[in-house]
């Protein structure tokens, strides 16, 4: 008998194995049948389909090798070395890649169809260096996730992910021919965390290091945002990385089925997150079980912050992020601050582009949904600044004119450069909400406790983030028109008169919420929306936005296009490490960080925020009854509450901007 979408979701969690992430055409197979069930196998974001005609220019130009590199604590990582095969006439830099998705396909005969981040890079000549961490695939040892910095001075026998890169950097110049002593290191998303993780206490041949989209504390990146579960990354992701891999391998395995292609009424009917063990991984998955038992930002997770390590940079270092991105957005950011504050001496820039994860080698850059930034932006910053950096510091070409910080200003479409970020001489400011749905740079006069808005929140009937249908997270979420949330009655809507003059906001925003609920716990989201204008007589030319054609071209008439958007699970609002319940009635400031923008209001938009206590499945559900730990809540505790947001002048709920001129 055929097996039903709801027996394969009862299935024990021996169905989870190891996966593959190398896009093999067995991989794409996959995918393809994967789409047609009705769910998508998880990859990583920035994961590309094969390019055979790439491929064959590296197998005619590279020579394979595979390698076992020991460790000081006698530990092999297994390392695929790529070289161009006109070594007796020139040296190459060594470009050195360290993940734990894999560096397949294995064996000397089977090579890869894609080294280092753009064929410009085969073209130009490096050696290209994989390696599987300590403990995935066929390194040997055992992998911990975000694996602690080792303290300094070093203990006997220690070792963290800094270390590895050390004896990997010191194996490759003394065993690896053709290399003119100088390294270089990428990697996007988790391999961005090694790559930074690599260039603390940097080796001396290490000379320039590109965090791309880098985790930089999984408290703040992809799991967790101020202290609210990110549910479908998190459950999605660990159902295949988090499986046990006793003993180095090279096979994949298989993916968990969703049994539907609706992420909504999965998790939904999914009910508390004490099931998860319970309906599907059965306790298998070590690192949801420890997720488990930490809800709070304990020494568990401060032990896994990358932040305070940084220390002795010695590499160039070009840290790279997406404005767009939904897992990694904190730690582009706060890589780069980390590393101005710990290393001054050392040359450290920050590229930020209208790029969703990955996006800057995924896509073209050109567009993300319904936004359209005009041209290529990936390929301008391939050309005029990665490509250029690493040719600098690795093959001693002239310096390029890189600016301390290259950001990319959306709803302008256009590259700026500055010489600190956030920029200096913004102007601070703060946007008040106001009685009416008004929303001004003007405080409110109003006082009382009557100067407020209300909505019911209900758990079962949670605000869905996104419109598109989706067991994973949805890739057009953070440009996506809010309108499906500002229709319905559990939304509070706040927007500005239209504006006269463009309006440019730089850096962070910060939220400053006054609120009571009914309730002992609740979540708090704060979006920032560019509402565009609702009569086509009032588009520009200039503004390269599409009006109703007739030609299958989006009507973007009225669009709400989310700018920013943040959570904060309430009872954190005091700190990380000790939640707090609230009291029911009483008035509470909730500050919430909504993380930095470069982003102009055009003249005749107007800005709006919208703040709502549900955005699933992408959060998690608050049971809004206050529980020591939300993991393992149960259907009881999850209750109905009246969340109120106060507006008055003694309670003036806020956002503070800057405004750069």
């Amino acid at each position: 008998m055929p097996e039903s979408s709801r027996d394969r979701r009862r299935r024990p969690s021996s169905i989870f194995r190891e996966s593959l992430i190398q896009p093999s055409p067995a991989l794409i197979l996959s995918l393809l049948l994967g789409l047609l069930a009705g769910w998508a196998p998880a990859l990583p974001s920035y994961a590309q389909p094969p390019d055979p005609e790439r491929g064959a220019y590296i197998r005619a130009h590279y020579t394979k090798s595979e390698h076992r590199i020991p460790m000081r604590d006698g530990t092999h990582l297994f390392t695929a070395v790529y070289r161009p095969n006109d070594l007796t006439d020139q040296t190459y830099p060594i470009l050195l890649l360290r993940t734990p998705y894999d560096v397949g396909p294995y064996g000397a005969d089977a090579y890869r169809d894609r080294l280092g981040p753009a064929r410009e890079y085969e073209e130009e000549g490096f050696i290209f260096v994989y390696q599987d961490v300590r403990g995935r695939w066929m390194s040997e040892g055992t992998f911990v996730n975000m694996r602690p910095m080792a303290s300094r001075p070093l203990a006997p026998g220690a070792i963290d992910e800094s270390t590895d890169t050390y004896d990997t950097i010191q194996w490759l110049l003394e065993n690896v021919e053709g290399h003119n002593g100088k390294v270089g290191m990428w990697g996007t998303s988790y391999p961005g965390f090694y790559a930074a993780a690599g260039a603390a206490y940097s080796h001396p041949a290490l000379k320039a290091v590109s965090p791309q989209a880098p985790i930089a504390d999984w408290y703040w990146d992809d799991m967790h945002h101020h202290g609210a579960f990110i549910l479908p990354l998190a459950f999605n992701f660990f159902s295949r990385f988090g499986q046990p891999r006793p003993e180095p391998t090279d096979q994949p395995g298989v993916r968990f089925h969703h049994g539907t292609a609706d992420g909504y009424q999965f998790f939904l009917d999914l009910g508390p997150l004490s099931n998860v063990n319970e309906k599907h991984f059965k306790g298998e998955i070590e690192f949801w079980n420890q997720i488990v038992e930490h809800p709070n930002y304990d020494d568990f997770w401060q032990s896994r912050n990358l932040l305070p390590h940084l220390n002795e940079v010695t590499a160039a270092m070009m840290v790279v992020g997406g404005w767009y991105d939904t897992e990694d957005l904190y730690g582009p950011l706060n890589v780069y601050r980390s590393l101005e504050e710990k290393n001054p001496g050392t040359f450290n820039m920050l590229v930020m582009g209208p790029w969703p994860h990955g996006g800057w080698y995924r896509t073209d850059g050109s567009s993300l949904g319904e936004a359209d930034f005009g041209f290529s932006t990936s390929k301008y910053y391939l050309q005029n600044a990665e490509l250029p950096f690493f040719l600098h510091h690795l093959k001693d070409t002239s310096p390029p004119a890189l600016p301390e910080a290259l950001v990319f200003e959306t709803g302008a479409n256009r590259w700026r450069t500055f010489d600190a970020w956030p920029p200096k001489g913004v102007d601070e400011q703060h946007l008040y909400l106001r009685a009416d749905g008004d929303l001004a740079f003007q405080p409110p006069t109003e006082t009382g406790t009557e100067a407020a808005d209300s909505y019911i929140s209900d758990p079962d009937k949670p605000v869905p983030y996104t419109m598109e249908i989706t067991t994973r997270w949805a890739r057009n979420y953070m440009v996506e028109d809010q309108r499906f949330a500002a229709w319905r009655p559990d939304v509070l809507v706040y927007q500005s008169e239209p504006l006269e003059e463009d309006l440019t906001l730089a850096g962070p925003l910060d939220a400053e919420l006054w609120v009571s609920t009914t309730g002992t716990a609740s979540d708090w989201v704060v979006k920032v929306i560019d509402v565009y204008p609702t009569d086509e007589a009032e588009f520009r030319p200039d503004d390269g936005r599409r009006g109703p054609r007739g030609d299958g071209e989006p009507d973007l008439r009225g669009t709400q296009r989310l700018v920013r958007g943040e959570v904060i699970r309430g009872r954190f609002r005091n700190g990380y490490e000790t939640p707090e319940p609230f009291e029911p009635g009483v008035v509470t400031r909730v500050p919430l960080r909504l993380h930095d923008v470069l982003h102009t209001f055009r003249r005749g938009h107007r800005i709006m925020v919208q703040i709502q206590s549900t955005w699933f499945p992408f959060v998690d559900r608050n049971p809004q009854s206050f529980v020591p730990n939300i993991f393992k809540a149960t259907a009881d505790d999850f209750v109905t509450v009246t969340n109120t947001v106060h507006r008055s002048a003694e309670h003036p709920s806020r956002i503070r901007v800057g405004v750069l001129d």
